[in-house]
C-alpha cells in the first residue's frame, strides 16, 4: 500500500492532510495542507460529492464577526467548524434515476430522518392514529413538520398527539376530522384544511381497512374500495392545487404485495362492478387485493398528472403481516398476524418506506414508482400498464360524480 494512504476498509477515507469541506451551495470539495490547494475530486476516489438541503434539526450556521463559519448544536449545546451534513455526504448524480440503495428492510423510519430538519414542512397523514400512520406522524413531527393527523376517531388522535409532545415538546400537530367512508367528510376536510391556509408538502395516504364483512357506505359503495381508494382519490382531487402551489410537493400512498392478486388484468376489466364488488362477488380478501391495485394506478396517473409541476406520487408497500390494527376484523386474521409477529417488520420498520418516500433527497425527483424496503422495485405489469391507469382514473371519476349528484339531490 502506498505511504500516504491510510489503511482502511473505507474507501472515502481521506489521505493524511487532507480536509473536507462544504461550500454554501452543498458542493463537497477537498483541500490540501500540504499542497495548499483544493480540489472537488476525492483525493483517493476520485469521485464529487454533494450535501443536499437544511441543516440537521436543531443546527445552526453562524458566520462570526472575524469571517470564521461556525456550526452551533442547540439540542447538545455544541459549537465545531465542519458542517454536519458532511456526515450525509452523497456522490454527484447525473441522473435522478441514477439510484443507490441506502437503507432496507430493517431500516425505521427515524433511521432514515437522520440529520433532517422538516421545520416549515406540512404533511397530511390519513389515518395517523395508529400503527404505521402513528409511527410516519411521530417520525415526521419529531425532525420538526408540522403533522395534521387526518383521523375517524379524534379522541384516539388526541392521545397520540399527547403521547408525541410528551417526548417531543416543540413538535406541531394538528387534528382534523376525516371519514373515508364519508364523501361528505372528505368534502368538509378538504374545505377546512384550506380555509387555514397551510400549504401541503406531503400528502401520505396511509389509511385503510382489511378483512371487513359487506357493508355498504352511506354513499351507496362498498367500504373496502371506498375507503382505501376512492375517498383518497377525492381527497386528492380536492387538494390538488393546494400541492402544485406548495411545491415541492409529494404524495404518497401506502399499498401492498396484495396488488398482484386481483383479476383485473385489461382495460375491459374496470367498471363499477369489479372495483365496489357486489355482495355476490364479495371476499374481504379479494375487495382488498382490488383496491390495493386501485392504489398502485391511481398513483401511477397521478404523477403523469403532475408531470412538469414539481410534484411526484408514488405507491409502496410497507411489509407484510404487521402487527397494527388493520387485523382487527375477524379472529383468524388477528391469529396469523400473533403467529407470524416475531418474523415481520416493527412498526418503525413498516413506517420507514413512507417516511423515505415522502421526505428523502433520493425521491426528490422521482415518481410513478411502486418501493419496498426503501427502494424502487418491480409491482404487478397491471401496475406499470398506463391504459389500465387512465382507465381506473376514469372510471373512479365516474363514479365519484355519481355518487356526488346523490349528494347534492338529498
Amino acid at each position: 500500500m502506498s505511504n500516504n494512504i491510510i489503511d482502511t476498509d473505507s474507501e472515502d477515507e481521506l489521505p493524511p492532510g487532507w480536509e473536507e469541506r462544504v461550500t454554501f451551495e452543498g458542493r463537497v470539495f477537498y483541500a490540501s495542507h500540504d499542497q495548499q490547494n483544493t480540489q472537488w475530486k476525492h483525493p483517493v476516489t476520485g469521485k464529487e460529492k454533494y450535501v443536499r438541503g437544511e441543516l440537521p434539526y436543531g443546527w445552526e450556521r453562524v458566520i462570526q464577526d472575524d469571517g470564521t463559519v461556525v456550526y452551533v448544536d442547540h439540542i447538545n449545546k455544541k459549537t465545531c467548524f465542519t458542517d454536519p451534513r458532511l456526515a450525509f455526504a452523497e456522490p454527484l448524480k447525473t441522473s435522478p434515476k441514477d439510484f443507490r440503495q441506502k437503507f432496507d428492510g430493517n431500516s425505521s423510519a427515524l433511521q432514515i430522518l437522520n440529520g433532517r430538519d422538516l421545520t416549515g414542512k406540512y404533511a397530511i397523514i390519513t389515518g395517523a392514529s395508529d400503527g404505521i400512520g402513528y409511527e410516519t406522524a411521530r417520525s415526521l413531527a419529531f425532525h420538526g413538520a408540522t403533522i395534521i393527523m387526518a383521523c375517524r376517531n379524534t379522541e384516539k388522535a388526541e392521545k397520540c398527539k399527547i403521547s408525541i409532545l410528551k417526548d417531543r415538546p416543540k413538535a406541531t400537530i394538528e387534528i382534523l376530522h376525516l371519514d373515508l367512508a364519508s364523501l361528505r367528510s372528505v368534502k368538509q376536510f378538504a374545505e377546512e384544511y384550506k380555509r387555514r391556509a397551510w400549504p401541503l408538502n406531503m400528502l401520505i395516504l396511509n389509511a385503510g381497512v382489511f378483512g371487513l364483512p359487506y357493508i355498504v357506505t352511506e354513499n351507496d359503495l362498498e367500504i373496502t374500495f371506498q375507503v382505501n381508494h376512492l375517498s383518497h382519490f377525492y381527497l386528492t382531487k380536492l387538494l390538488y392545487d393546494l400541492l402544485v402551489s406548495s411545491a415541492p410537493s409529494r404524495v404518497v400512498v401506502v399499498s401492498s404485495e396484495s396488488h398482484r392478486f386481483p383479476k383485473i388484468h385489461m382495460v375491459e376489466d374496470v367498471c363499477e362492478d369489479s372495483l365496489s364488488l357486489p355482495k355476490d362477488k364479495y371476499s374481504d380478501m379479494n375487495a382488498y387485493n382490488v383496491s390495493k391495485l386501485c392504489n398502485n394506478l391511481f398513483s401511477l396517473h397521478l404523477n403523469k398528472l403532475l408531470a412538469g409541476k414539481k410534484v411526484t406520487s408514488n405507491s409502496l408497500h410497507p411489509g407484510s403481516c404487521i402487527s397494527t390494527n388493520i387485523q382487527r376484523n375477524w379472529w383468524l386474521y388477528q391469529v396469523v398476524f400473533f403467529i407470524v409477529r416475531p418474523f415481520t417488520k416493527s412498526k418503525q420498520q413498516g413506517a420507514a418506506t413512507t417516511v423515505y418516500c415522502a421526505t428523502h433527497p433520493d425521491v426528490e425527483e422521482i415518481g410513478g414508482m411502486y418501493f419496498n424496503n426503501c427502494c424502487p422495485c418491480q409491482p404487478s405489469k397491471e401496475s406499470m400498464d398506463e391504459q389500465l391507469a387512465e382507465k381506473l382514473w376514469t372510471v373512479s371519476e365516474t363514479i365519484l360524480q355519481d355518487r356526488l349528484a346523490r349528494l347534492t339531490s338529498i
